[in-house]
């Protein structure tokens, strides 16, 4: 097998995610063979270092013997079985690890991101109903925000260029400003936009919460907005006027869980209790698809009853899949073996040095990091030259050709990579991204060298 033979078959059958397949009559999909540690290998034997964690899902590096022990042993003992009026050992020890963490003792699995997002919005809407409030039934969330790409979960993704195809099937949520730190007007700080951005919601419930269910958010992190980030005092006065007017506060912790924003979970930088939790993405370390919403002991028991139109009818066949659970619990585990948050912070640091160059180069505007993410917007008219359209696409292919995977979200560049970098591959990356801008911006620069 070569490069080649696996682009001409890929192309032939296969409908690549989140892609205008045209495209790829000029840059075809890459070709992975094989991964370990930080590293994805082609047909041929060229290696690229994994800087986006394979969309954001890969913790603690590909093939980790640990996962794939936990997988190989799980496999022995049970593949699958229906959870709906069955249970088994993985699905029961990863919801009380997972209630031991968060404080919400009730996880109900999904397979991906955006079905953890329609399970909590139809959890929501069912518990206002079940309340005696039915016309609770309404969404808000922040501008910018995404939530997942199924029908539910685009009425509360702010990105039109995905919506707008369907909008026809899409039952749209309002939108109140985001507390986005880079908004800060002269002499504000980040705790100040977060502020103001505070106030248009109270200004937004005061009128709307009769008829809302819930306020829905990605804490800290807006990840497809561009790694908008923004003050932790926000999430706090969130929950103040979620509480005040009777509105379910959903944290969407799909990309910002498990250490990437710096805590465990990014809202737990803010002290708070949400009533709604969504999990996926490093629920698994990267390895298997699952999704968790948890949620609290008062919206548990509005289902609890007799009847059966009262309860959660929601359900998919691979519902929390035991193979897919034992590799969370592995997961889990490996944040129980070893410091890894303080392990991160340290590793942080490290990559704050490799990157300074990056963050210094005249281009770079912006330049952010929380946890394990980092991010820079870039300028393309920096020298007064004429920005070119299509940057994130012409940087991702200077970024692979020097062997690292970086995509910018429009001209936002940023690096979400596994914990398991070392001095070496750190540089690497730092190293590979500056030369990637150098290539795109096509600007000759050598004070940065």
């Amino acid at each position: 097998m070569n490069n080649s033979s696996m682009i001409e078959r890929s192309l032939r059958h296969v409908w690549h995610p989140c892609t205008q397949m045209k495209r790829h009559e000029s840059q075809p999909p890459a070709p992975i063979a094989k991964a370990e540690g930080v590293w994805l290998y082609d047909f041929e034997g060229r290696r690229y270092l994994d800087g986006i964690s394979s969309w954001w899902v890969n913790l603690f590096g590909h093939g980790h013997p640990h996962i794939k022990s936990a997988l190989r042993d799980q496999l022995e003992q049970l593949d699958h079985v229906m959870l709906a009026g069955f249970t088994h050992a993985p699905v029961v020890e990863l919801s009380e690890r997972l209630s031991a963490l968060t404080g919400l003792g009730h996880a109900f699995y999904g397979s991906d991101g955006a079905s953890a997002t329609e399970i909590a919005l139809k959890m929501s809407a069912h518990y206002w109903r079940n309340a005696g409030h039915p016309e609770k039934s309404h969404f808000v969330g922040l501008a910018g925000g995404y939530h997942g790409e199924t029908v539910g979960a685009l009425g509360v993704t702010d990105i039109a260029l995905f919506r707008e195809a369907y909008a026809p099937l899409i039952r749209l949520a309002a939108t109140v400003p985001s507390p986005d730190a880079r908004g800060a007007q002269p002499g504000e700080s980040a705790a100040d936009v977060a502020h103001r951005a505070a106030s248009g919601l109270e200004r937004w419930l005061e009128q709307h919460h009769a008829q809302t269910a819930a306020l829905i958010l990605e804490p800290m992190i807006q990840c497809a907005a561009g790694m908008v980030m923004y003050d932790a005092s926000y999430l706090t006065q969130a929950r103040a006027l979620c509480d005040r007017y009777q509105v379910h506060l959903i944290v969407d912790e799909i990309a910002t869980g498990f250490g990437r924003s710096g805590t465990m979970f990014a809202h737990q930088q803010a002290d708070i209790l949400p009533d709604f939790i969504c999990l996926s993405k490093g629920l698994t370390g990267g390895t298997l698809p699952l999704s968790a919403v948890l949620t609290t002991d008062a919206v548990y028991q509005a289902f609890y009853d007799d009847e059966v139109a009262r309860g959660f009818l929601h359900s998919h066949s691979y519902t929390g899949n035991p193979l897919a659970c034992r590799a969370a619990l592995a997961t889990l585990e490996l944040f129980e073996q070893s410091d890894v948050l303080a392990d991160n912070a340290a590793l942080a640091r490290t990559l704050d040095q490799a990157f300074a160059p990056l963050t210094q180069h005249p281009s770079v505007r912006h330049a952010r990091r929380r946890g394990m993410i980092w991010a820079w917007e870039i300028d393309e008219s920096f020298e007064g030259a004429t920005p070119r359209p299509g940057f994130a696409s012409r940087y991702a292919q200077h970024a692979m050709a020097q062997g690292v995977v970086l995509r910018p979200i429009g001209n936002t560049l940023y690096a979400m990579p596994p914990y398991a970098l070392d001095a070496d591959t750190a540089a690497h990356l730092a190293q590979g991204a500056l030369a990637a801008l150098r290539a795109t911006l096509d600007v000759k620069d050598e004070t940065h060298d």
